[in-house]
């Protein structure tokens, strides 16, 4: 079976509800709860989160309508609940998406609170069309333990609120091993439902001594290895690797990893799509959900990820943004 037919049938196993009962399995692992999506921003063309005008209700009708013409996915994570982010929930509910949905949480304390109040209405409203709730995505990489008060208090908000889809808050496996080699758990262990792990060996490749080296022909295995690794250290919590992917230009870039000077990772549509498609196929073998990073190019991402910021998109370009690398349903 050819990689595009592979995905095709990943993913329509995974749409929907995530669940597969009325399909032919590929394999007897898949999970009935394995969900397939798509990280979903709408900051795309000159829209910048951090000032200006916010995405209409109108761009988010268009981006859902694009990546469902074009992809195969019918599961998106979104990224906060504020600033017109709001509409993506009554869109992708008008659309028959699944959302995972993220309360952004950072240092200004009164935006906190307020996201964690709306996200609270949110998960009520939306709750046939949320099924996955997060505290903050990467908050102790940005911030170390800085903010942990801030990541609990949304986590006993929402208990208090009695919102019932699981929660967690999404870090990179780094922070979920508290930054050590021989994985151990953190103080979230208890207060979440489910583990959300973002795993980007380009990163590694850049940032990081103890795995500097890992090509696009090898980032699949390294996802699975690293979701192996939670999964022992958070027996009895489903963990789900909630952001991988590998960025598509510029074409041939590369990273320079700071302790060996090694270049492993070399960016081009190709290999993004090979790093998609076999990250899949590796966890659909085994049932277990992914989030691809991302749906759409997001143009003002070079000041905080350099040169390549911009190229993670499987869809990207100007409006209406064509999908690569990733065969329509």
């Amino acid at each position: 079976m050819s990689r595009w037919m592979w995905l095709i049938l990943i993913l329509s196993l995974s749409a929907g509800s995530g669940r597969a009962a009325d399909s032919p399995t590929p394999t007897s692992a898949v999970s009935a709860d394995m969900m397939h999506c798509a990280a979903f921003s709408p900051y795309v063309g000159q829209l910048n989160p951090d000032w200006g005008a916010h995405p209409s209700p109108e761009l988010i009708d268009n981006l859902l309508d694009r990546l469902i013409a074009q992809t195969p996915f019918r599961c998106i994570m979104t990224y906060g609940v504020t600033n017109g982010l709001e509409h993506t929930f009554a869109a992708a509910r008008a659309r028959g998406l699944k959302v995972i949905a993220i309360i952004w949480l950072d240092r200004d304390i009164a935006m906190n609170s307020q996201s964690i109040s709306e996200g609270i209405a949110a998960a009520r409203t939306y709750s046939d069309t949320i099924v996955k709730l997060a505290c903050g995505s990467e908050v102790r990489t940005r911030h170390a333990k800085a903010l942990d008060g801030e990541i609990l208090r949304c986590l006993d908000a929402f208990r208090e609120a009695g919102v019932r889809q699981p929660l967690t808050t999404i870090d990179t496996w780094w922070e979920w091993c508290d930054r050590a080699a021989e994985c151990q758990p953190t103080e979230f262990a208890a207060k979440v439902d489910w583990i959300g792990a973002n795993i980007f060996p380009w990163w590694e490749n850049k940032f990081s001594g103890l795995y500097p080296c890992t090509s696009a022909e090898q980032a699949a295995d390294f996802h699975i290895a690293r979701l192996n690794q939670l999964r022992k250290t958070y027996p009895d919590k489903p963990v789900v690797v909630t952001e991988f992917g590998w960025p598509s230009g510029p074409e041939n870039g590369t990273e320079v990893n700071a302790h060996t000077g090694q270049h492993c990772g070399v960016a081009s549509p190709a290999n993004q799509a090979l790093v998609v498609t076999s990250t899949l196929a590796k966890l659909a073998e085994k049932g277990w959900s992914g989030v691809v990073f991302e749906a759409f190019a997001e143009n003002w991402k070079p000041g905080n990820e350099g040169l390549f910021g911009r190229y993670w998109g499987i869809c990207a370009g100007q409006a209406p943004y064509a999908c690569h690398g990733i065969p329509r349903r």
